[in-house]
């Protein structure tokens, strides 16, 4: 069974939330690096669903070769950058102090050769390392991608939709940020610092000494100052994604209307106006703040070497120490304090590397209750004849909850069974079985005898179409919402399939015909409309049997019985299961089973059952809907 998330699941990040923790693309860090500040959320994730790094090791297995030339790339480029220092000493104590131009010439030369070596040795780095993070992210979507898929329906109605984009966007995105920049700026921080700091040492083993006193407090307070400013900035960008989120609502289709019914355009304005000026406070603060760590890190700039530069001027401290010599140290300690701010943040870029894995893999863990048969049985669907059999089906919510107990019910090939019965008696929970939304807690379904959990899953679409209450239309054009049930179906069969949905003069009448835009979610077209156009759909797939749930029950009464009509044209000659609620559609079934509390309390032909007086008279004498057409007033059959 799939194991549900907790309801205290923490709303997953972008990357951009750990944006200042992650090193420059060179592993440098930058000037202006903030210190990396761990995230509560982070920590949680990992106690609910804890990484093992063999199974982070496994990821980057097919990439082990890559990985060695990685590795070798930034401690070769590490090493040769080291060379510039020692050139430029060469060059002011040396070459030209003594006019020697040979000398200069191939030291210059020289200097130049180093800066591109290095440069090329980052292409060629940044490259492979890329390529790897790529290959890896594309594996782990493709592979978080069907695994959702193969989800039940259940997964989908407990998890927010948007929390399952983040996952298969967001924090892979973030997984690939880990592979190309923190990892390798770790390694090139890393790498820097110790070489760095041998050839300081190999400079002045004095000057060195003093470092050790200067450096400390400098990273202290340029972290210091970062922190401060981070925080300014987590608070403007809660306030922007507040107002992201109400222009999102606000401004859609469905929001404007809603705010435009309910009269709330002028409080969503004052709301909006209150967050626009919130903005202009805490813009001017981390303006403010930038502006001080940057001031702060132009003093730490120049005190650092200015201090050099003072201990090689007193006779205690400069130990007869050449002008070529201060430069290059000076230059050498510049370059250690950027790598060494990276390296102080790599445990939260830990942590934050493994929450991203987690998220991934706690998704990956999932187990579908629905399974894809191991070996399921050959069968062609254009040979079925459609008989729909339920063979003592029980089933029940992950909640415990009975939904269906002792289903016996057979619904013979070519016929029609209407399945009605008061709200919460199992109607839908009963046809959704049948294209195995579902499996039958106990017992089973069968199509022509051969049970549907054996059926190979693009078998099973074939043969069972189903139309829903809810229509789903994708923003595409008409063209393309049909040729979801068939990419290869010619423009006539499309216009044959909406001739049956009694759609094609609606779609003939548009400007752009088959190629207009239905709009989000089908907005471009009434509800009526899309209904038929989801049939006009289903006609295309041709399925031998057909599960009508409820399809035209939140329709007004003179669009139902337009769709009624098509879902009549489209029944014919097939097997219908069909959750009904108007007398009229019931009326016109072959058998009629009543269901309560999970249970078929009744089952025959619908004039038999009417004549009994048992429940399903009952049923409809509950009702007071009319359908145009009908008598003074035809019941409703209670959904």
């Amino acid at each position: 069974m799939t194991t549900p998330l907790p309801a205290s699941a923490p709303r997953t990040r972008t990357p951009r939330g750990h944006a200042d923790s992650l090193p420059a693309p060179d592993g440098g860090g930058g000037r202006g690096m903030a210190p990396a500040r761990l995230d509560p959320a982070d920590r949680t994730q990992l106690r609910r669903h804890p990484v093992s790094l063999r199974r982070i090791a496994r990821l980057f297995a097919p990439h082990r070769g890559t990985i060695a030339l990685v590795v070798v790339l930034i401690s070769a480029a590490s090493v040769i950058n080291l060379a510039q220092p020692f050139l430029v000493r060469a060059v002011i104590d040396d070459a030209l102090p003594n006019q020697d131009v040979p000398l200069l010439i191939r030291l210059t030369a020289a200097m130049v050769g180093v800066a591109a070596l290095t440069a090329v040795i980052g292409v060629v780095q940044t490259w492979r390392a890329t390529a790897m993070g790529q290959h890896v992210m594309h594996s782990l979507r493709v592979r978080l991608f069907t695994h959702l898929q193969a989800q039940p329906l259940a997964f989908f109605t407990r998890t927010r939709g948007g929390e399952v984009q983040s996952r298969l966007t967001h924090d892979i995105a973030g997984m690939q940020s880990v592979v190309t920049s923190t990892a390798t700026g770790v390694a090139s921080n890393l790498t820097a610092v110790v070489a760095t700091a041998a050839a300081m040492v190999a400079l002045s083993p004095r000057l060195s000494l003093i470092s050790l006193v200067v450096l400390p407090p400098a990273v202290w307070l340029s972290r210091r100052v970062a922190q401060l400013r981070r925080t300014v900035t987590d608070e403007r960008q809660a306030a922007l994604a507040q107002m992201h989120t109400q222009v999102e609502e606000g401004l859609s289709v469905s929001g404007a209307r809603l705010a435009k019914t309910l009269g709330t355009t002028g409080h969503d304005a004052e709301r909006f106006t209150g967050r626009s000026h919130e903005l202009i406070g805490l813009e001017l603060r981390s303006q403010l703040a930038g502006r001080w760590r940057m001031a702060t890190m132009s003093i730490v700039f120049a005190a650092i070497p200015a201090v050099i530069y003072l201990a090689a001027g007193l006779p205690a401290t400069s130990g007869g120490m050449t002008i070529g010599t201060l430069v290059a140290f000076t230059a050498l300690q510049g370059q250690v304090f950027r790598p060494l701010m990276g390296l102080l943040n790599i445990g939260v870029q830990w942590v934050t590397a493994l929450a991203f894995f987690s998220r991934i893999f706690e998704y990956l863990d999932l187990d579908p209750a629905i399974k894809p048969p191991a070996d399921p049985v050959p069968v062609n669907p254009a040979r079925v004849r459609g008989t729909v059999r339920f063979e003592g089906v029980d089933f029940a919510y992950d909640d415990g909850a009975p939904a269906l107990s002792g289903i016996e019910l057979t619904v013979p090939a070519g016929t029609t069974t209407a399945v009605v019965g008061s709200t919460g008696s199992g109607k839908s929970t009963l046809a959704s079985l049948v294209p195995r939304l579902h499996d039958p807690t106990a017992g089973r379904v069968s199509i022509d005898g051969i049970d549907v959990a054996r059926l190979d899953p693009a078998d099973l679409a074939a043969i069972v179409g189903v139309v829903s209450q809810e229509t789903y239309l994708i923003h595409a054009s008409v063209r393309d919402n049909l040729r979801l049930a068939d990419p290869e179906a010619t423009d006539e069969r499309l216009w044959a399939a909406l001739e049956t949905a009694s759609l094609a003069g609606t779609v003939a009448a548009l400007p752009e015909g088959l190629d207009t835009l239905v709009g989000a979610r089908g907005h471009r077209f009434s509800g009526g409309e899309q209904q038929r156009l989801a049939i006009a759909r289903t006609v295309l797939r041709n399925p031998p049997v057909l599960v009508l749930d409820e399809a035209t029950s939140a329709l007004d009464n003179t669009t139902e019985a337009r769709v009624q009509t098509a879902l009549d044209e489209l029944a014919e000659h097939r097997t219908t299961l069909m959750v009904a609620h108007r007398l009229s559609t019931v009326m016109g079934a072959d058998q009629v089973a009543v269901l309560e509390g999970g249970r078929i309390v009744e089952l025959g032909a619908p004039a038999e059952l009417l004549r009994a007086g048992g429940p399903f008279a009952a049923l409809a004498a509950r009702g007071d809907a009319v359908v145009p057409g009908a008598a003074p007033a035809e019941p409703a059959l209670a959904r």
